[in-house]
């Protein structure tokens, strides 16, 4: 009799014990256990074949299987608490029941059974269920052999029919329709089985056997089941665990026992005995550690159990190495840091520090460093010496190694040491030398790295286990397939293979893989025992050689039999991204899970660790370069934001080390760019981008300037020559490839921004690296790649993938051929065994559990396909040559995916293996670039057709960026506008691009935006021909002679006088450099939906005070420059009309103050362009700007003493001082002249050559002109004489003074004297003449003579004949101008006065258009012919008229000007009575620019025959019909009469059925006459929730007015009875409409970002094992065999029950409803802003309460935290929604002043802190005074980043100045913005939600 009972303990050890348990816990026993002593169990075996357990006894049987029965489970000292729980199964057992061991993760409960099986000596049949498990892993499975298929028994059935216990662990994860088949096999022991037989109750059979034969009962298929059939069945309580609960029909089946971990005492016990060179105390603080943390005390805090089975592991490690450290090797148990969040950490420290344990408080502690690897034994049970030291000391331990020699532990290729890596490869072997471990940390940070080493000097291979999201058990061991004969068999797993050969499985990617999967991998890790699905059974080694002694079976019976030995150094080693703490779906580090290894936290390298590295692996990188990419990629790591923290994923160690690759062999390159395409920038969030710009510039990263020796033309070129490609600088070989039909050709017209894409993938390329291309669709990734591969010569294999693509389907291609599973290599093995290229497209459309299986063949070349055979590295050694593929050396992949986030619903491949790649952004093409591109598909069609495609598409793709719309535009969409262009060159613009858009038709708000953005660039969409609105033209008198010049006078000596020349030195102080600023320029085309001479308009940003004062445009062409000059205080606005952007430069630091200042500006020309001249009149000071890069330097004409003396003599002088005039008629030609008025010189300047003298004149000058370089003419003061000043010989300057006469001739009327241009001051002069046609015409003779075009008060225009080249008499043609008085108009002095500001004064400069033969200027309304007035009267929204006068058409007509649009308010005095003109310059000699008070400024086409040929091209834009009918048309229409409608609201259908047309029902669609969708004459729509028919807009528009109108009222009382239920006045509807009207559009926007997050949480799953749908390609076998459930379908997978809930997303708006806001409201509407934002918030979300939680809360003077909307009681309709807004409104009119803004903010963040969310939105809506209050932006900075779970923000939208930009500026990057217009709310919120994409929480 052999008695089982617990040893005699020594006595140090029993004192020990006892000291402790009680001393330590002395009242364990009093929180719940018996205190009164229980006695001892004992197991006994009796002669007779009896087993007992105190007094249970149970009979044993020999068993017939003896290798089935478990073995070397059971101890020799089984603790009590086991004892007892055997005891109870004993009872079931006898009692025939069915058992249920619950309780929490762990091995215990399996163990058990395991342990009384092996007292009982009874056979096993195990089953570990998963999700994938189905009814044929229970019951029987079909198998085929020589053609025929058969039933092979499972299970569940061996063990009812052969006597079995049928062991079945984890009930919770099987599925809920699997386990039911067992319940009548569990209740009456019986089931019905697929191949005919039926299970029969072992009573019932042999009642039958009486009556009945054998034979008889074998014919009728009956079979007995054995009455000792019993079921053990292994589970965790469901709901606290995920998994599905027990079906209530088969938990009444069982019998449960709850299995805690043993107890305290027993535990205790355990590790001592383990532990024996350990001190007692040490292993009790560490089980009290542990077991404190399991206590029901700390249940609220949710944390995950401690693993305490697993204290045995690092006891073992204790007892061999003595000075590791428990902390440490505790965090292997339990890594609390990786993802308990801030409380469950500070409660695991508290813990640590109470029972003594605690170090360090970071984890700090001392590492060990191994010294030497030394094997010492290689016989079966290979192990090694690890010799370790730690702070002098040393130790050593036994570790198990592989079967190949062992690396000297200091040479490793491609394994740089650092003392982290050190310290973290000797945590790996203690870990090794006693369990299994996982590797935790960041993608790219060198884990696959450390494991090579490790494995490399413990000489083992490894075999890379994948690990994908929708992986099963049975990809984890075994695989199905078939043999050439078509026999099914199974194949092994790399985890089996490595387990019977004794290698590390490296399962990578523990992270991904579903829990339930890993179940199977349970009893592997923690028993080394497992049974596979074919009955193969693989044991322990030590079992196995147990049971061969035993049994006496030979290895080769064994092998009959089925069982296999694991080998003694298996080992299974896995690797993981950390888990996201507080995430619902990604905290993958579950109690199970935890039981199963220990883990290792690999932390990113240190600073001077990863330089370390990075020299090492890259050694010529130079440290200059390193440092600051160092410094930068820390800066990202340790900073608390978390956007910043999702970038420096992006620069991982393994990008890290790319990037210094790339730099090192190509220096030319910048950091600042390599980062950028590192982190992928272009497609970052707008805030990313921000706080990585940011981070770059604190790092000292700023980008590199393009050099000036650069040859453009090679590097924008490329060529095959010589067997060699060239792209820029770029060389490389091409291929010789064998087969040519794989290497793509396809069309391809070369731009820049290709060939630099295509330059820095030949880099990468010659580097080795594999590509990711990341872009928008349509932008040509798979055009660059073809023709990239096209130059190389390069064959290439191609895969798209899909939603549906498998892991199977990218690795191989099964077909089934006569039977037979036929494999075929998928384009991705022949692209590795030919070496081709493999592209993947479409990368994002899969899921990335299925394309992380990439990660292993890019980054290491090792890859297992699904037939068994592996990939391996070129070079890699391999076990099994027969089965290998080795990857070809120039084999590389290319993949090409949509860029991540919204609005692309695809996964983020970047984000998942981004860093494994070389990344290349592939953006739309630059406006350049798509211009040659396009001119190439389109060489026919009209540049500026193309030039409105691109601006156009373009904005549109900015929207889509902004998420204004849903759609990104693509180049591919303007390529096939342009081809159908090309083609059909007679059909419209305005319809082609209908084929793009149509798409939006139904989408009215889209359709709104997209329209918009299309006629802001001139596409003339929906243009009615007719629609041609030009000024109307009246008849000019004709042209008269008035008067004529004569040089000199009759008789007079002093003809000809040479004034004297002081030739100066022109002196230049600065340069200075200004700061550019750039602002956006937002041209619209005017001719859109009209035609008028008005061509296009843009805004400028004008500030409150300022005064357009001047502006200027190139002469040279209408796409020049404009320069814009504004006063109080002085700025200069600079843009190009077609251009992007406005640069402005303020200059109030050099002219500070103020106030009106007389200034002028003329702009340079030829080698000056882009620089200005500013003269500042009154001191005469003078400024050469540079407008593009702020560069500006002070002239001085005179030298400083009489720079003194001139201001000395202002000063002391009581006269009036004149002021100083330039004279800029030849600035485009780089000469100025300055003078003063009244006075008597001049000072000529030459810009371009720097040089200046001074001419003295004889009289006093009032005004000068200079029509050409050698001839200007001179008025002089208060006589109005005229001198003629000249260059008397073709090297001297301009001196010659001669005076001019003026004399009428004698064909004069006297009345034309008061005509005469002598008479009047000169206003202009052109420096060009009329052609001499158009001379002709305009002074009605024919005549062919130098001409000059004159502009006065008094006339239209004027003509000099033969000025200025002939000496001889000047004839002067004029126009003379009819009088026009105030009082004829009827406009009263009253009138004028309200006119204010937005009336013209007629002073000032006109504008000459000689190449159209036109004088311009602009007149008020008073000096404009009655006739123009559309009533007779002038409109109130006209500004003025530009006043056209062409003389050679005799036309003039009048262009109204409208108001400016701003309201300008003026804070100073004069601002408020001075007249404010509308400013007007010539530009390109034949448009016009204007410039009102408001900032608009608008560019006019005046010129005849300009306009005409610019009508013409319009007509062609829309389209014209060539007017002959097309032969088919087909139109579904109503056959109802549509002239005799009533409109009415219909029947109601009660059983809402669909109607399509008719009149009846109300809810149809397509009818006429009732309320619904679709149709006409109804009084309103009426959704009934059909799908829509439309009747054609033709047939609505034929619906008779009076119809139409009784329809509208019909409509508008049944608003009306809208508004009364919900009791709403219409005053208060019109309020309400008021605002939504403004928010309209932005709601739409919103909810597009909401549709889209909703969307991708609503995406439907694969539901596998259905017997209809999808055929599933992992069951082709199982399809073969005969089973039915082999599909999959596409559903909505429900929760997996205890899983998280899912949370919503939580958002606070904190708006400011402070006395401020009501008060400066009427200044910027900044309330109404604010009101405006809330309601979009509440309109916008309504809807989506499920997915998004939402609150308004407001803050004042009065309080920090005022309801507006809470969540519990949101606003149900429009009423509701308006009583918040009066509230916002009346709190902000009545409250105290003061400010809460911060206080607000703090408590917000706490408040939603501390509820569910699966993310929690902060966003301030406010003011930027802050000031005003004591609030610093550090302060406020410091409130919005003091949670790192709450994402806070501020909207700043009232500001003073630039308040706002200050602020933003000083906030933490991305927390703040600007937003002085409610439109742009909703891409602040998309930019808002969408930070979060790269953050993984």
């Amino acid at each position: 009799m052999l008695c089982l009972r617990s040893a005699s303990m020594s006595a140090e050890k029993s004192l020990r014990r006892l000291r402790h348990i009680r001393g330590v816990f002395a009242g364990y026993g009093a929180a719940g256990c018996n205190p009164r002593p229980t006695p001892a169990l004992c197991a006994n075996y009796s002669s007779d074949g009896q087993v007992s357990i105190g007094d249970v006894t149970k009979t044993i049987k020999t068993p017939a299987n003896p290798e089935l029965v478990p073995i070397k489970y059971l101890s020799d000292n089984p603790p009590q608490s086991v004892m007892r729980h055997l005891r109870w199964i004993m009872q079931k057992d006898a009692l025939g029941q069915d058992v249920f061991l619950i309780g929490p993760p762990g091995p215990l409960r399996r163990a058990l059974a395991m342990q009384y099986l092996e007292l009982t000596k009874r056979e096993v049949e195990y089953l570990a269920l998963t999700r994938d498990t189905t009814e044929s892993d229970l019951k029987q499975r079909r198998e085929i052999k020589e053609g025929t298929a058969f039933y092979i028994d499972q299970c569940a059935v061996r063990a009812a029919t052969q006597g079995r216990i049928l062991v079945i662990d984890g009930v919770e994860k099987a599925e809920r329709n699997v386990l039911p088949v067992l319940n009548n096999l569990l209740e009456n022991r019986e089931m019905q089985l697929e191949d005919g037989r039926f299970l029969v109750a072992a009573e019932r059979y042999d009642k039958l056997l009486k009556d009945h034969t054998q034979e008889e009962l074998d014919t009728w298929r009956l079979v007995r089941v054995s009455e000792d059939f019993r079921v053990i069945a292994l589970g965790l309580p469901v709901p606290r665990y995920r998994g599905n609960p027990l079906d209530p029909p088969l938990r009444s089946r069982f019998q449960a026992r709850d299995i805690n971990p043993l107890p305290f005492k027993d535990q205790l016990d355990v590790l001592n005995s383990l532990g024996a060179n350990l001190p007692s105390d040490k292993v009790s603080q560490m089980l009290s550690f542990a077991t404190a943390l399991r206590s029901p005390e700390l249940a609220s805090l949710s944390l995950p159990d401690f693993p305490l089975e697993n204290l045995a592991s690092i006891v073992q490690i204790l007892n061999s190495v003595s000075n590791a450290s428990p902390q440490k090797l505790l965090y292997h148990l339990y890594p609390y840091a990786v993802f308990l969040p801030k409380e469950g950490r500070s409660v695991v420290v508290d813990a640590l520090k109470r029972f003594e344990l605690l170090e360090d408080k970071y984890g700090k502690v001392k590492s060990h460093r191994v010294v030497s690897v030394q094997p010492t034994s290689h016989d079966a049970a290979p192990v090694a010496t690890v010799t370790m030291g730690s702070n002098g000391e040393s130790s050593q331990l036994q570790v198990p190694i592989g079967t190949t020699t062992p690396l000297p532990h200091n040479e490793h290729q491609r394994f740089i040491t650092t003392p982290s890596h050190e310290g973290l490869l000797a945590d790996m072997l203690l870990s090794h030398s006693v369990q299994d471990f996982c590797i935790i940390g960041q993608k790219g940070c060198g884990k696959s790295v450390l494991m090579r080493k490790f494995a490399d000097i413990l000489g083992y291979r490894v075999e890379p286990v994948m690990l994908y999201q929708d992986m099963t058990s049975r990809d984890l061991l075994q695989q199905r397939g078939t043999l050439p004969n078509g026999d099914t068999t199974w194949r092994l797993a790399p985890l089996i293979t490595a387990a019977l050969e004794g290698s590390i499985a490296l399962m990578d990617g523990l992270h991904r893989v579903n829990p339930s999967t890993l179940a199977v991998l349970h009893r592997l890790v923690h028993d080394r025992d497992i049974s596979l699905f074919d009955g193969t059974r693989l044991l322990k080694n030590d079992r196995y050689q147990t049971l061969k002694q035993q049994t006496g079976l030979t290895d080769e019976q064994m092998k009959d039999r089925s069982i296999f030995p694991i080998h003694p150094s298996f080992r299974v080693v896995a690797l993981a991204e950390p888990p996201v703490i507080g995430s619902s779906t990604q905290q993958w580090l579950n109690p199970e899970l935890l039981t199963l290894f220990l883990y290792h936290h690999l932390r990113p390298l240190s600073f001077a660790e990863e330089m370390d590295v990075i020299q090492g692996m890259v050694p010529n990188t130079h440290s200059s370069t390193l440092e600051p990419l160092l410094k930068v990629t820390h800066f990202l790591r340790s900073s608390g934001d978390t956007t910043l923290q999702s970038l420096a994923s992006s620069l991982s160690t393994r990008n890290l080390l790319r990037i210094a690759r790339r730099l090192t062999n190509y220096p030319d390159e910048g950091l600042h760019e390599a980062i950028n395409k590192a982190c992928l920038s272009r497609f970052l969030p707008p805030q990313a981008r921000q706080a990585l710009d940011k981070a770059l510039r604190d790092c000292g990263i700023h980008a590199q300037q393009a050099a000036d020796d650069v040859d453009v033309e090679r590097a924008l070129s490329c060529e095959v020559r010589n067997g060699k490609l060239r792209i820029g600088d770029t060389e490389m070989a091409v291929f010789n490839p064998e087969n040519m039909m794989m290497v793509p050709d396809t069309l391809f017209y070369e731009n820049a921004q290709h060939l630099n894409i295509m330059a820095a993938m030949l880099k990468d390329f010659i580097l080795g690296e594999h590509l990711l291309l990341v872009g928008n669709q349509g932008v040509g990734k798979n055009k660059i790649v073809d023709r990239f591969l096209h130059l190389l010569n390069k064959p290439r294999q191609y895969v798209q993938l899909h939603r549906d693509t498998t892991v199977q389907s990218l690795t191989l291609q099964p077909n089934v051929q006569d039977g037979i599973i036929i494999y075929e290599d998928s384009p991705l093995v022949r692209a590795v065994k030919q070496g081709q290229v493999l592209i993947i497209d479409e990368a994002d459309k899969a899921p990335t559990n299925v394309t992380c299986i990439l990660k292993s063949l890019v980054e290491s070349g090792e890859m297992v396909l699904a037939d068994g055979r592996k990939i391996v590295a070129d070079g890699a050694q391999s076990s099994s040559s027969s089965n290998t593929i080795v990857t070809h050396p120039d084999f590389r992949m290319i993949v090409l995916a949509n860029r991540p986030g919204f609005p692309f619903l695809g996964n983020d491949f970047f984000g998942s293996l981004g860093d494994v790649f070389s990344c290349h952004a592939v953006d739309n093409p630059s406006i350049e670039s798509e211009m040659t591109m396009l001119r190439k598909y389109g060489p026919d069609v009209p540049e500026s057709t193309l030039q409105k495609l691109v601006s156009a598409f373009g904005e549109l793709r900015e929207m889509a960026d902004q998420g204004l719309i849903t759609y990104p535009y693509s180049t591919r969409e303007v390529v096939n506008m342009v081809k159908h262009l090309q083609k059909f060159p007679n059909e419209g613009l305005a319809s082609v691009v209908n084929n793009v858009f149509d798409f939006d038709a139904y989408n009215k708000e889209m359709r709104e935006q997209v329209i918009q953005a299309l006629h802001k660039h001139g596409i003339p969409i929906g243009a009615n021909p007719g629609n041609v609105q030009l000024a109307k033209e009246f008849s000019l008198p004709p042209a008269q002679l008035t008067s004529q010049w004569h040089y000199g006078g009759q008789g007079s000596s002093h003809r000809k006088m040479l004034c004297p020349v002081d030739e100066k030195k022109l002196r230049v102080k600065g340069p200075v450099h200004l700061n550019v600023r750039e602002y956006p320029l937002d041209r619209v085309e005017e001719r859109s939906l009209g035609f008028s001479e008005l061509v296009s308009s843009w805004q400028l940003p004008l500030s409150e005070t300022n005064r357009v004062c001047d502006v200027v445009a190139s002469q040279y062409s209408t796409s020049g420059p404009i320069h814009v000059l504004t006063s109080n205080p002085i700025c200069l606005y600079s843009m190009k009309p077609h251009a992007k952007s406005i640069q402005f430069l303020d200059l109030y630091d050099i002219f500070p103050g103020l106030g009106p200042k007389p200034i002028a500006i003329a702009t340079l020309g030829e080698q000056l362009a882009g620089k200005v001249i500013l003269h500042e009149q009154i001191n005469n000071n003078i400024l050469l700007i540079d407008t593009k890069s702020g560069v500006t330097s002070r002239l001085f004409l005179t030298s400083p003493l009489e720079t003194a003396k001139e201001i000395i003599g202002r000063k002391l002088s009581n006269s009036e001082v004149k002021g100083h005039r330039m004279c800029r008629d030849l600035a485009d030609k780089n000469i100025v002249v300055f003078y003063q008025e009244e006075g008597d010189h001049l000072d000529v300047v030459d810009v371009l050559n720097g040089t200046a003298h001074s001419l003295q004149l004889p009289f006093k000058l009032e005004m000068m002109h200079m029509p050409s370089l050698d001839t200007w003419l001179l008025t002089e003061a208060k006589t109005q004489r005229k001198y003629i000043l000249s260059r008397p010989t073709p090297d001297s300057p301009v001196h010659q003074l001669t005076v001019i006469y003026e004399t009428q001739p004698s064909s004069a009327d006297v009345s034309d004297s008061e005509s005469a241009i002598g008479n009047h001051t000169t206003l202009g002069i052109s420096t060009q003449g009329l052609t001499p046609v158009n001379l002709s015409e305009a002074i009605g003779e024919k005549v062919d003579a130098p001409n000059r075009i004159l502009a006065d008060e008094s006339n239209y225009g004027a003509v000099a004949v033969g000025f200025p080249e002939l000496q001889s008499a000047i004839d002067i043609y004029t126009i003379p101008r009819d009088p026009t008085p105030v009082e004829e108009r009827g406009d009263t002095l009253m009138a004028s006065i309200t006119g204010g500001r937005s009336k013209v004064s007629i002073e000032g400069q006109a504008g000459i258009l000689p190449e159209v033969s036109q004088v311009a200027r602009i007149v008020p309304s008073q000096r404009t012919p009655v006739e123009v007035f559309p009533e007779g009267k002038a409109p109130a929204n006209v500004a003025g008229y530009l006043e056209i006068a062409d003389l050679a058409q005799s036309k003039v007509k009048y262009i109204p000007v409208p108001s400016p649009a701003m309201s300008i308010q003026g804070y100073m005095p004069w601002s408020s009575s001075s007249s404010h003109k509308v400013a007007m310059a010539t530009s390109g000699g034949s448009h016009v620019v204007t410039v009102d008070s408001g900032g608009m400024v608008r560019v006019w086409e005046t010129g005849l025959n300009q306009l005409a040929r610019s009508l013409d091209e319009w007509y062609r834009l829309i389209g014209k019909d060539d007017g002959r009918p097309l032969q088919i048309t087909t139109e579904k229409s109503t056959s109802q009469d549509l002239q005799n409608i009533t409109p009415k609201h219909g029947k109601v259908d009660p059983g809402n059925k669909p109607h399509v047309g008719g009149g009846t029902w109300a809810g149809g669609v397509g009818g006429v006459g009732t309320a619904g969708l679709g149709g006409a004459g109804g009084p309103y729509r009426l959704d009934a929730g059909h799908d829509v028919t439309q009747i054609p807009q033709s047939q609505k528009d034929m619906v008779p007015p009076e119809v139409a109108l009784a329809a509208r009222e019909m409509a508008q009382k049944a608003f009306k009875e809208r508004l009364k239920e919900i009791k709403m006045s219409e005053f208060d509807a019109e309020m309400y409409e008021r605002f939504s009207s403004g928010v309209r559009r932005q709601v739409t926007s919103l909810r597009v970002v909401l549709d889209s997050l909703q969307a991708k949480g609503k995406e439907r799953q694969w539901m596998k094992h259905q017997t209809a749908g999808d055929l599933d390609e992992a069951k082709l076998i199982e399809g073969l065999t005969g089973e039915r459930a082999i599909y999959k379908r596409r559903g909505e997978q429900d929760p997996e029950l205890g899983s998280p809930q899912l949370k919503p997303k939580r958002l606070r708006l904190i708006v400011d409803v402070s006395g401020s806001m009501y008060r400066f409201n009427g200044h910027d509407g900044r309330l109404e802003r604010i009101m405006e934002g809330a309601l979009m918030v509440m309109e916008a979300f309504e809807g989506y309460e499920q997915k998004f939680a939402y609150e308004i809360y407001g803050h004042s003077g009065d309080d920090f935290e005022i309801p507006f909307v809470l969540n519990k009681k949101l606003p149900a309709n429009n009423k509701e929604r308006l009583e918040v807004l009066k509230t916002m409104n009346a709190h902000a009119q009545f409250c105290m002043s003061g400010d809460h803004t911060l206080e607000g903010t703090k408590h917000a963040i706490e408040s939603i802190a501390k509820e569910e969310a699966d993310e929690r939105f902060v966003i301030v809506l406010s003011d930027a005074n802050l000031d005003r209050y004591g609030i610093s932006p550090k302060l406020f900075g410091q409130s919005l980043t003091a949670d790192d779970e709450v994402n806070a923000y501020a909207l700043f939208i009232g500001s003073l100045g630039n308040q706002a930009d200050v602020l933003v500026r000083s906030l933490p990057a991305g927390r703040g913005f600007v937003c002085l217009d409610t439109k742009n709310i909703p891409q602040i919120l998309q930019q808002i939600f969408t930070s979060t994409m790269l953050s993984t929480r």
